[in-house]
């Protein structure tokens, strides 16, 4: 069998896509596999922010649409830029791959987030990340920035910031780990849901295919996705909302990090709770719940 994997050509939509390539040819030697590149209209439109953009899966449409058209036969996609409900007749497969889910500090010259000098110019293009920053630092000039991995650290010596902040995933995945100076746990910088997981999306009549990414996949891995997307669905979410979650799983218990708030971040309250971990959606479905009457009520 010849099995076409879609992907977008940034340099790390490449690195994860031949990372599940690697790894099913090593599995499955019997089959061919091919990526093929595709531009999504968030490829296409860099001058405008992303929590700007008012459609949701920005990153992701006209790969789906191919997936539709059985022109590709599975997709390769970063979780974290996935909506949260998907088109009816595609679904995931279980999470192959996922890297360091923290975010991460690249700094021109201070060592750490609490050595930066006051009013320091921060880049970043989300609003979760600017509003948890400036609820540790409320001095911090916090900046847009758009473009990939490579842009960004470039725009940071161009435009003489003092820092920019980073998915750790993405940086150790394009072998860029040195350009880490911090990096920000989960009680002071929530991740994004799924940051750092490596989403294979199929159309649904292919039951082959999830069969066949599946055999290799780790439960744990998956679960915690699962319940961090769980968050996700539960608030509707999308970029335009500072929200994130992260879902550490144990032997039989389970932690979980969240963040949410009001659009203008005005209001955003976090929470940290464990429970069972035969329960990890239910308790991801519960702190949602909960996050969403503080800021309705603005308590």
């Amino acid at each position: 069998m010849h099995i076409r994997m879609g992907t977008r050509g940034s340099a790390l939509a490449l690195a994860q896509c031949n990372e599940v390539k690697a790894l099913l040819e090593k599995a499955y030697p019997q089959h061919s596999f091919e990526i093929c590149v595709i531009t999504t209209k968030g490829d296409r439109i860099q001058h405008v922010a992303l929590d700007q953009m008012k459609d949701k899966g920005i990153f992701v449409k006209e790969i789906e649409q191919q997936l539709l058209e059985h022109t590709i036969d599975l997709a390769v996609h970063s979780m974290k830029d996935m909506p949260s409900v998907l088109d009816e007749r595609l679904c995931f497969t279980e999470t192959l791959l996922r890297e360091d889910a923290r975010d991460v500090l690249v700094l021109r010259n201070a060592t750490s987030l609490e050595s930066l000098p006051l009013h320091a110019r921060i880049a970043t293009g989300s609003k979760r990340r600017r509003f948890q920053l400036l609820r540790q630092r409320e001095d911090l000039e916090i900046v847009g920035i758009r473009g990939n991995i490579e842009t960004r650290l470039k725009k940071l010596e161009d435009q003489q910031l003092d820092g920019i902040v980073l998915a750790a995933a993405g940086l150790k995945r394009l072998q860029l780990a040195q350009y880490i100076t911090q990096t920000l746990p989960e009680h002071i910088m929530v991740p994004a849901v799924a940051q750092g997981a490596i989403a294979i999306e199929v159309h649904k009549k292919r039951n082959d295919l999830v069969e066949l990414v599946n055999a290799l996949c780790t439960k744990r891995v998956d679960e915690e996705v699962c319940a961090e997307r769980a968050f996700l669905q539960e608030l509707n979410g999308g970029c335009h909302t500072p929200l994130g979650a992260r879902c550490i799983l144990h032997e039989a218990d389970a932690e979980l990090f969240a963040v949410y708030g009001s659009e203008d971040g005005a209001r955003l309250f976090d929470l940290h709770v464990s429970g069972p971990r035969a329960q990890a959606q239910a308790m991801a479905i519960e702190a949602a719940q909960r996050l969403r009457k503080k800021v309705e009520e603005g308590l």
